[in-house]
Parts: C-alpha cells; structure tokens; sequence
C-alpha cells in the first residue's frame, strides 16, 4: 500500500504509525523495581462530606488498588478515605522519599502519619480535575518511622452515572513509595505525554484550524471550513485534559463536554461528504436537528444518567462518522483513485482509534494509562490538514497554468489574426479574408468558448471561475473583431462607458463621462471598434493600479473624426519615465494600436500634474 502514497504520505503515515506504536511504551507505567515498593491494597471509609483529619475507628474495609469508582450508584459528589500501611524501605535510608499516584480522580489531600503534607487543589465545587495528571508528594524523613507508616487519603470524586467519560469517574490507582529522583522521572514523563503533549497539540490544531477557516472563507471551499471548524472544536475540548481548574460545577461541565461533541461530529460528517462534493439537503437538515434533539435528550435524561446518554450520543455519533467515512471511500475509489490509498489508510486509523474509544466507554476494553484517541485523532488531523493543503495548492497551480496557457493561446490566435489581416489587406483579396475570419471565429467560439463555459459553470472555486470568465469575455471581444462586422457608435460609446464607470467606480475612483452625439448615424469599422476597446481598458487599469488618483474624466468627440480623452488627478509619470512615455504601463501598446487604425495616441504627464491620453481616429 505504502507505494501508492507520495513521499509526504509515506512519512506522515509512518511517523503516526511509530508514535502511535510507541505510545504504550512511553506512556509511564508502574515500574517492578527493588527500589520501589508498590502499595495495592488500602482501607477504604466513603465519609458524607469533607473532614480536617482522617477518620478514626471503624467503618473500613479493605480493598484492591487501583480502586475504580463506576459501580458505584448515582449520588453526587463523594468524599473516601484511604488508608495505606508502609514500612519505610531500608534501602532508601537517608534518601528523600516520595509518594507518587498514577491517577486520582478528582483530588486529593495526603496525610502521612496524621500530619497533611499535600492537598492537589480545591476539594469543593468546582472541584480541581486531576484525572489526567499524576501526582507526586515528597515524604519528609522526620515524619517517617522505620515500619508501621500510615498514609492516608481524602480523595474527592464523582460516580460513572454523573460523568460523561469513564476516565473521569472517580478512583485511585495504586500508590508507589520510593526514591525521589526516580518517581519524579516517571511523574515528568506522564505529565509529558498527558498534559504538554496535549497542549502542543491543541496549539498546532488551532493554527490548522484557522488556516483552514482562513482558505475556506476566501476561496470559498465549504469542506476547508468544516474541517476548521472540527479542528478548532477539537482544540477546544481537549483544553479539559490540562486545565484542571475549570469554573465550572462537574454537572455542568461534563453535560458541555457532551454536548459540544455533537455538533462537532455533524462538522465532521459534513466535512467529508463536501469533500465528496456531495450535498443533500435533507441530510443536512437531519444532521443540524440532531444537534438540538441529543442535547434535549441528555437534559431530560438528569444528571444521575448522564453516563448512560452520553453512551448513547456517542455510539450514534461515531456511527454516522463511520458512515460517512465509508462512503467518501467509495467514492474516492470510483472518482480520484490516485488519493484512495492515502486518505483511506488515514479515516482507517480513524475507525480504529474511534472504535478503541467507544469500546473503553462500554467497557469492553480497560480503561488505559493514556488515551490514544487525545492524541492520535490530533496526529490524524496534521496528517489530512496537510493532504488538504497539498491538493489545494495542485489545484491553485493547475488552474493557474491553464488560465496562461489560454491566454497564451488567445495572444496567438489574436496575433495570427492580425497578421493574417495585414497580409490580406496587402494584396486586396477581401474574400479570402473573410473566409479566414469567420474560420478563425468559428474555431474560438466553438472549441475555446465551450471550453471556458465549462470551466465557468463546472468550477467550485470563485478565483478559476472568474479568470475563466474574464478570458471568455477577452475572447467575444476578439471573435467580434474578426467578424468584421461595424459596430454603430452609439452603441460603442454606450458600452465603453458602462465598463469604464463600474470599473473605476469599484476602485473609488470618481468618473466624468462627456460625450457628443453624432448627428447623422456612424459606424466604427469592428477591428477598430476591438482595438479601442483594448486602449480603453489599459488606459483604466493604469490609471487604478498606478495613478493614485481620486477623479478621471472621459471626454468623445465626434466629428470628421473619433476623438477620446481620458484625464486624471493623479501623479502623474514618474520622473525617472520623462522623455521614455512610450514604456511601461501598457503605453507602447496603445500607441501600437493607433497606429494599426491609422491614428494616434498622445500622452502627455508631469509628477503631480496627473495624465491625458488622447486617441485620434479616423472614422
């Protein structure tokens, strides 16, 4: 399969497969080491509320770590004390000795030999959340005994039923005793891969996220900013991984967190079927309906069910996500198979890592020291963001090559026009000259016309559609000039001036127009009526893009012959053009082209003292 991917492919792929390969190993597991002694086993209390001190006498019973709290029933928030016995390890005389717990969730406080030597946050509403984050307390030699140790914990957490996630039900893994420098690395490591792994993630998510939603909105590409749009949410919702001190009651929090993934995986599913460029209407309806009936749904389920609907929400969601996935497989397979192998071993890994997370959530699997989903979903997203990128950018530079080569082929055609023009002029064979045009035409507007209207009406990006457009109308312009055919000059003025004022118009450029009526009815010959046209339009963009001027004023003159003057306000030539008019700015081609109408094109220009082009011809 690897050989069907280009290079990029290839090594996103195997650096996703590596890391999410080497995940199980980095992530930091319980070491069976002689220099740590592993405490699995405590006396537990369930106490009504918080305390200042560990509870005395009976009412424990002894339990194995770690303790998972999701067989417990729907009651709130709950307070439990641990109580774990130690001997101080002989081989760590003298050394500083520590404490250090995998996972707790929510909080704890640490009491060593009844003395409170830690608390890890708030243990009121909100209450601190460190599902995600291990903890590690250094254990003072001068309240240590030789045998007989007692550490006792007040851990602070909720039941499975009142939690959206299994990894934030309550619970207390095992607890390690041993050196410092030891436990520390194995503290640093997991906080590493659970929390500023996280945060480096969710920062290049955002940066993806925004320049997808960047390229959507200006080129207007509807899956660019759904799939924004998900990696921004995305983003979002992982900040509950590092932030441990949300403002927030749990309740509150996690019906969010719930909710948010709805509308999230609507994003999704709509990113890939625009992907697909497939829109259905009654799909989309159904999948923004969804959005307000899961939500109302989790309300009126209460918040000792919460569990049990999120379950739910999830499992429809990652079907629909499935779906989806599955039939932009098979559509890419049928449409673009060049791209199959890359992007369906990319929504393949999706599955997999989605399927993973729902069977954790119905505890099919055992819940993991390090959920692959928080990162290999953001690793996946790199991965397509960049596929993304690579085939917008292939389309940008195919259409732009096509946009060249037609104008290529238009600046040919026209110059084999004029060429074969001037020779027929030449030798006076009218006919011929005629036959060749209207041959010449025909072939312009039958094989490049179609052409171009294809494009202009087949293209989803607005940039292609418009250069198409503007090619098309430069092309008419040239077929009526072969045509041959006069053009009265009412109607030419009309449609100078029409073009002239909405262009200078959408530049903030304030427009005169003065004209004269003839007083008997006149005819411009087509090529010449083509050719102003031309000067016409190059006079303008020259006075847009380089003028800087505010008002222009066009004034025609109709007589024994055609005059046209086109005066601004603007800077005028720049000192380094004096005595050179005749470069730069498209003005060596409006003299040209005067002069091929047996006229001429005057400028005349000073800093400061704006331009005026006047065209003379004969009529």
């Amino acid at each position: 399969m690897l050989r069907h991917l280009s290079a990029p492919g290839r090594l996103f792929l195997l650096l996703w497969l590596g890391l999410c390969g080497g995940l199980p190993f980095a992530a930091p597991t319980v070491a069976q080491t002689t220099d740590l002694l592993t405490l699995r086993s405590a006396q537990v209390a369930s106490v009504p509320s918080l305390t200042l001190a560990p509870p005395v006498g009976g009412g424990f019973e002894t339990v194995a770590l770690p303790d998972d709290w999701s067989a417990q029933g729907p009651a709130g928030e709950q307070v439990k004390w641990y109580r774990l016995r130690f001997d101080a390890p002989q081989q760590a005389a003298g050394a500083l000795l520590s404490a250090y717990i995998p996972r707790v969730c929510s909080n704890l406080e640490v009491y060593l030999n009844g003395q409170l030597l830690y608390r890890g946050g708030s243990l009121r509403e909100p209450v601190t959340r460190n599902c995600y984050q291990s903890q590690l307390v250094s254990l003072p030699a001068g309240l240590l005994h030789a045998a007989g140790n007692e550490l006792a914990l007040q851990v602070v957490g909720y039941p499975l039923p009142r939690v959206a996630g299994r990894q934030r039900a309550g619970g207390l893994s095992e607890v390690l005793i041993g050196p410092y420098p030891q436990l520390r690395e194995l503290h640093e490591r997991q906080r590493f891969w659970n929390v500023s792994f996280a945060q480096i993630v969710a920062a290049t998510l955002v940066m993806i996220g925004v320049v997808m939603l960047a390229l959507g909105w200006v080129r207007r590409v509807s899956h660019l900013k759904y799939f924004g749009v998900v990696s921004l949410g995305w983003a979002l919702l992982s900040a509950r991984i590092w932030w441990r001190d949300i403002p927030l009651p749990n309740g509150t929090l996690e019906l969010l967190s719930c909710i948010a993934f709805v509308p999230l995986s609507v994003c999704a599913v709509l990113f890939l079927l625009r992907y697909c460029g497939m829109k259905w209407r009654a799909v989309d309806i159904a999948l923004w309906t969804q959005c307000l009936v899961m939500p109302a749904g989790l309300l009126l389920a209460g918040p000792e069910r919460l569990f049990s609907g999120a379950v739910l929400c999830y499992s429809v969601l990652a079907l629909e996500v499935f779906a989806a996935i599955g039939f932009c497989l098979a559509h890419v397979w049928r449409t673009r198979r060049g791209e199959f192998w890359l992007l369906g071993s990319i929504l393949a890994l999706v599955v997999v890592v989605i399927g993973i997370e729902v069977g954790v959530q119905d505890s099919f699997l055992k819940l993991p020291n390090v959920h692959v989903i928080h990162f290999a979903i953001p690793l996946l997203f790199c991965v397509l963001a960049f596929r993304l990128v690579q085939t917008f950018a292939n389309a940008l530079t195919a259409a732009e090559t096509a946009r060249q080569q037609l104008e290529q082929r238009v600046y040919e055609i026209s110059a084999e026009i004029e060429r074969n023009f001037s020779h027929l002029a030449e030798v006076r064979v009218e006919q011929v000259a005629e036959k060749e045009r209207k041959r010449i035409a025909a072939d312009l507007h039958d094989d490049l016309g179609a052409k171009l209207l294809t494009i202009v009406h087949t293209s989803t990006d607005e940039r292609i559609s418009t250069l198409a457009r503007e090619a098309l109308e430069e092309m008419r312009l040239s077929v009526r000039g072969i045509a041959g055919k006069p053009v009265q000059l009412t109607d030419a003025l009309a449609d100078w001036r029409a073009e002239t004022v909405s262009r200078l118009g959408d530049a903030g450029i304030e427009i005169e127009w003065h004209s004269t009526e003839p007083t008997t009815p006149r005819t411009l010959a087509a090529r010449s009526y083509v050719q102003t046209t031309r000067v016409l339009r190059e006079a303008t963009s020259n006075l847009i893009k380089h003028s800087g001027a505010s008002r222009a004023t066009v004034t025609c003159r109709i007589g024994d012959e055609f005059q046209l003057v086109i005066r601004d306000n603007g800077r005028g030539i720049p000192l380094e053009l004096d005595g050179r008019l005749d470069r730069g700015h498209g003005m060596a081609s409006m003299k040209q082209r005067a002069k091929q109408m047996q006229g001429q094109c005057l400028i005349e220009s000073g800093p400061g003292y704006g331009t005026v082009i006047r065209l003379t011809l004969p009529l």
